[in-house]
């Protein structure tokens, strides 16, 4: 924990430090302490100073990301620890000791960069002139929505290219910027405008807006992101990535699928059939077996129906049926037929006569046909 905290800590620093540069570099000729903030209306709009201090934020973003990622996970932003803790990917004291160190973290960063320039602190979040303070809160919620769902699925969610998550959601931010910079500053993140406001010691009338907007931001995210889940978008284009590990349709053992054969046990019990509810835990456990073997990916995952005839087929050991056959044809008089006390099973006399060249095709049974026709294997 304290590791993760001081790193958090530094990591915060450089970011914003390096951002909070770049910033002051855009912003050179702001010289009242009215021009001082990200946003500067009042220098008119120019697309150049607007470009810079996005690539600045979103490039100091994504390079202090990827190197701090293993050591605190990387977050900087309260926004983004409010989502991680309440998706479950951080535990409650991690995330107050995350959050602490991002507060010290901006401040230890707005004043470096007030110490070691000899321009003023032109880093302060203010709304422009003509933005309302309804207007500004839906914009910092909906940009920081993009940013914390970004981070949502490229790092929590585990795939084949997490490894470079980082450049994802340095991007996010960079589009993010380029948007709000010019109407709300564009902050995103409480720690980022909490920073300046302290060593300035100047706090705007507008401030809460940016605790308020990426709060809502956030839990937008954080709704979005629970409703998939619950809808298991990953069943909806499985495959994508390429890790057959984090891909439900070939992984018996994710997550996913786990769930769909609890969630199959609970209604069959409640349906009043136990017995195939522990056929379906018993299969859980089989495909958990395969897989560590290493035979998961080629085999196919037991159905519904496999579970309704399990008790059959151990009764039967010679038959295996498809996925198609269900009970109802494993009673059906055909199958009666082909069990019955006066006919071996299937590799007996019956299945010799269908090489017998005396044996014409017209003499076949109905249940012949059906052998040859592949239900059975």
């Amino acid at each position: 924990m304290f590791v993760a905290s001081v790193g958090e800590w530094v990591g915060t620093t450089l970011f914003l430090f390096f951002a909070f540069a770049g910033t002051q570099v855009a912003n050179a000729h702001s010289r009242t302490s009215d021009e001082s903030t990200t946003t500067n209306a009042t220098a008119g709009f120019s697309p150049i100073v607007m470009l810079y201090i996005s690539v600045s934020f979103g490039f100091s973003l994504m390079v202090n990301v990827w190197i701090f990622f293993r050591i605190s996970g990387g977050l900087f932003n309260p926004a983004v620890t409010l989502a991680l803790w309440a998706t479950g990917a951080v535990g409650a004291t991690r995330a107050v000791c995350l959050f602490i160190s991002q507060i010290i973290g901006s401040i230890t960063a707005s004043a470096l960069v007030l110490a070691m320039f000899p321009t003023p602190l032109n880093v302060r979040t203010t709304l422009s002139e003509g933005t309302s303070l309804a207007q500004g809160v839906f914009i910092e919620a909906l940009m920081t929505a993009e940013l914390v769902f970004t981070i949502l699925m490229l790092a929590k969610e585990k795939h084949k290219s997490t490894f470079i998550a980082p450049v994802g959601i340095g991007l996010a931010l960079f589009v993010a910027e380029l948007v709000g910079v010019y109407y709300t500053g564009g902050s995103l993140n409480p720690a980022r405008s909490l920073g300046p406001c302290v060593v300035t010691n100047k706090y705007d009338t507008e401030h809460w807006i940016y605790w308020v907007g990426p709060g809502i931001g956030s839990l937008l995210a954080i709704g979005f992101y629970k409703f998939i889940k619950m809808l298991e978008y990953e069943m909806a284009n499985p495959g994508q990535d390429g890790d057959d590990n984090n891909d439900p349709t070939k992984n018996p053992n994710h997550e996913v699928r786990e769930k769909q054969r609890l969630t199959t046990a609970k209604v069959l019990q409640s349906l009043g059939y136990p017995h195939l509810a522990d056929g379906q835990g018993q299969a859980s456990l089989d495909t958990m077996k395969q897989a560590e073997e290493g035979g998961y990916y080629g085999c196919r995952t037991p159905s519904v129906l496999d579970m309704a005839d399990e008790p059959e087929r151990r009764m039967n050991p010679g038959l295996v049926l498809s996925t198609v056959a269900s009970r109802s044809d494993m009673h059906s008089p055909v199958r009666s037929d082909m069990h019955s006390p006066g006919r071996s099973d299937m590799h007996g006399p019956v299945r010799n006569d269908l090489h017998n060249p005396g044996y014409a095709p017209s003499e076949r049974t109905s249940s012949d046909r059906r052998t040859n026709a592949g239900v059975y294997n």
